[in-house]
């Protein structure tokens, strides 16, 4: 019913107005040119066809405004079909009417003088179903236009409310590895300072080269991989002078092409984690980092040794887990995660795929 009322209150509008009186008064010429035929009473023909255009109106306004948009649109398809012989009935019988009327009125009840498509019955009641079915026909169109429309309108909205809600989020977990980030090397630092050691003004010029980077890079959709990998060696700088002569580090890394982009921040918390939790074996905390590049797939692998008592849970930090989410929000079905933890050694492996085609991702 509300989509009835919806349809009726269209009439208020006057262009909507205006066509529908230009198409009726196109199907009064089609009607006067078809019973024309063979006629040579114009003033019957003219008559007649004013008489049958109100009956086909009203059929075809029901139909179109209470039949469709109440039954057939609603999926009640008995009814509709139950409605729709009722009404052929009933236009049949108004059909009739306009006959008998035009034959009294218009020839005096003199059949001969009736023009010879004016008698037939069934021409007619074909005449007016077929623009009963032209009009449904537009209107079934239109709707589902209209409709597509409406559910295109609604997916770009869904869409957009995605992307905004992704962006929010990578915005949310960029903020809480600043912190994390920032803390460890600021306890590095400190650490040297009540040593009063020579080196704390070198650590605080490397420090504000990976400030720079956080402040200012992070915010960028992509950064090099030259650059990333860059300022991971300054980290590892950082953490050299923390743990002295404790610490062993191995590198190593394929050319790295100047084109490759990734994002910012994404394989720091991986170092990150390898020194705040990994363990001295034998006197020495061993990081080893791993970079390839091979068949357009960028591999990052970095292990560090560790005591077989430390828990798993305090490998998986907030960093790791931060970082999880931001893989599957930028590369989601689009690269591999191996998290590895044997007796003395835990092992990440990282891969992206497609790598030199994820610039924009």
């Amino acid at each position: 019913m509300q989509l009835a009322i919806m349809n009726v209150s269209r009439f208020m509008n006057s262009r909507f107005i205006l066509l529908h009186l230009l198409f009726w008064v196109g199907v009064w010429f089609f009607y006067v040119y078809f019973f024309s035929y063979n006629a040579n009473d114009t003033n019957y023909v003219t008559w007649f066809s004013s008489f049958l255009l109100p009956v086909t109106m009203i059929t075809t306004y029901f139909v179109v405004y209470y039949l469709i948009p109440q039954y057939l649109l609603s999926k009640k398809y008995w009814l509709f079909i139950l409605y729709c012989i009722y009404t052929l009935i009933i236009s049949t019988y108004l059909i009739l009417m306009t006959i008998f009327a035009s034959l009294i009125f218009l020839s005096n009840l003199n059949f001969q003088q009736m023009p010879p498509m004016s008698k037939n019955y069934v021409f007619i009641l074909i005449l007016v179903y077929l623009v009963v079915l032209i009009v449904s026909f537009v209107n079934l169109l239109n709707h589902n236009f209209k409709t597509l429309s409406r559910n295109k309108e609604l997916e770009n909205k869904i869409l957009m409310t995605q992307l905004q809600i992704k962006d929010q989020e990578l915005q949310y977990l960029k903020k809480q590895i600043h912190p994390h980030f920032l803390f460890n090397t600021l306890n590095t630092i400190y650490g040297l300072a009540l040593k009063q050691s020579e080196r704390t003004p070198e650590i605080i010029l490397k420090l504000s080269n990976l400030l720079d980077y956080i402040l200012y890079q992070i915010n960028k959709p992509k950064v090099t991989l030259r650059e990333e990998i860059s300022h991971i060696k300054e980290y590892v700088e950082l953490e050299k002078i923390r743990f002295q002569d404790t610490l062993l580090v191995s590198y190593t890394s394929d050319k790295i092409p100047d084109e490759i982009q990734i994002a910012p921040m994404l394989l720091i918390p991986f170092v990150e984690n390898a020194f705040k939790h990994g363990n001295l074996i034998d006197g020495f905390l061993k990081v080893n980092i791993e970079i390839r590049i091979s068949n357009n797939r960028f591999t990052f692998r970095i292990k560090n040794t560790i005591i077989k008592e430390v828990t798993e849970a305090n490998q998986n930090g907030l960093g790791l887990e931060n970082i999880k989410k931001r893989l599957d929000l930028l590369y989601h079905n689009n690269h591999e995660l191996i998290l590895n933890q044997s007796d003395n050694c835990y092992d990440v492996q990282l891969s992206i795929l497609n790598i030199s085609t994820n610039r924009n991702v």
